[in-house]
């Protein structure tokens, strides 16, 4: 079946329709009604929500599991093709979304760092992080479907899928190998332009983005750490959408598993941000991880006849995660919480 996409845009439409409306309701949900008011998020409710959206992806990864074996049995275009199982279809679909989410989680991670370093240097109180995030995160989910969108078209031709395979493998590469760079905001040249054109008011004003004086717009310090955090995710989205079209070909997969692991960033950063500098050897795992689809890409599902097997995906990508976190405890054992958090 290699070629043949098992959720056709054209007849699935209204489940991406449906899906989508489920996400909008969901983050109305989540900011018109538990965080209508600004406050500060503790670890507590960060651990909550954090359960709940894991809860929420993996369910959903369950529901897309049982629609698939509902529905593929009735499609002729798959069930006229000989050998085809309906439930050998429906497991590699699963098996294929819940290895994107994990991988779109474990790239998500580099957002946090992100959060973190952008919260401090624009000194963003505790209780407005959270609203920065919804709008960051908001956005975060319109880029995403427009680079799922042309990816799901550019990947048709195989001379793509080699260049984006080179390319993760040469920016795992660099992770792994390259020192880092301090991140400054202010000498982002995007951030320059914009305060080139749009005044920024010295101090924070409470929760608004932007006000105006005297007849004249300001934008606030809360815009421009989420216009920052916004530049930040469109360049990360360069890496992870690749990464995921590495592991599935289905634009549903892709699209779904993205949704559910950045809808669930918000939660991680606050649960993780007064630790996220014990995990040192994290961007070790990540590169190898970047390094391993960006193989898949240019050889191994050439190697395997058109297709690398799944489980043994999920299987390496979890192992090299779970090990560089491990190592990242054992080596920054000890270590107090990073200061101001």
């Amino acid at each position: 079946m290699e070629g043949l996409l098992l959720f056709p845009f054209a007849q699935y439409w209204g489940f991406y329709l449906g899906f989508t409306g489920l996400v909008l309701f969901l983050l109305l949900l989540d900011l018109g009604f538990f965080h209508r008011e600004a406050h500060e998020v503790s670890f507590k409710e960060a651990s909550i929500w954090t359960v709940v959206w894991i809860s929420l992806a993996l369910l959903f990864g369950v529901g897309l599991y049982g629609y698939a074996l509902w529905d593929l049995p009735q499609e002729t275009r798959l069930t006229s093709i000989p050998g085809f199982q309906a439930e050998d279809a429906a497991w590699q679909v699963f098996l294929e979304y819940l290895t994107g989410l994990v991988v779109e989680k474990s790239l998500a991670v580099d957002n946090i760092f992100i959060f973190v370093v952008v919260f401090n240097f624009f000194a963003i109180p505790p209780r407005y992080q959270h609203r920065v995030l919804f709008y960051g995160i908001l956005g975060a989910l319109v880029f995403r479907a427009l680079f799922i969108a042309a990816g799901s078209v550019l990947m048709q031709y195989k001379i793509i899928v080699i260049v984006f395979g080179a390319f993760l493998i040469l920016t795992g590469i660099k992770i792994l190998f390259a020192p880092e760079k301090p991140i400054d905001p202010e000498r982002n040249p995007l951030i320059r332009l914009l305060k080139r054109f749009l005044p920024v008011t010295p101090a924070i004003e409470g929760q608004r983005f932007f006000l105006r004086r005297d007849g004249r717009l300001y934008a606030t310090p809360l815009f421009i750490a989420l216009a920052f955090i916004e530049i930040s995710d469109i360049i990360f989205a360069v890496d992870s959408v690749p990464a995921i079209f590495a592991i599935t070909k289905e634009p549903l997969i892709v699209y779904t598993s993205n949704v559910f692991a950045i809808l669930g960033l918000r939660a991680m950063y606050f649960l993780l941000a007064g630790v996220v500098h014990r995990f040192r050897m994290l961007k070790y795992g990540l590169g190898l991880i970047l390094v391993f689809v960006g193989l898949k890409m240019v050889w191994l599902n050439e190697l395997y006849g058109g297709k690398f097997p799944i489980g043994w995906s999920l299987g390496i990508i979890a192992a090299l995660l779970a090990g560089s976190i491990a190592l990242s405890l054992i080596v920054t054992r000890g270590e107090k919480g990073a200061p101001g958090h």
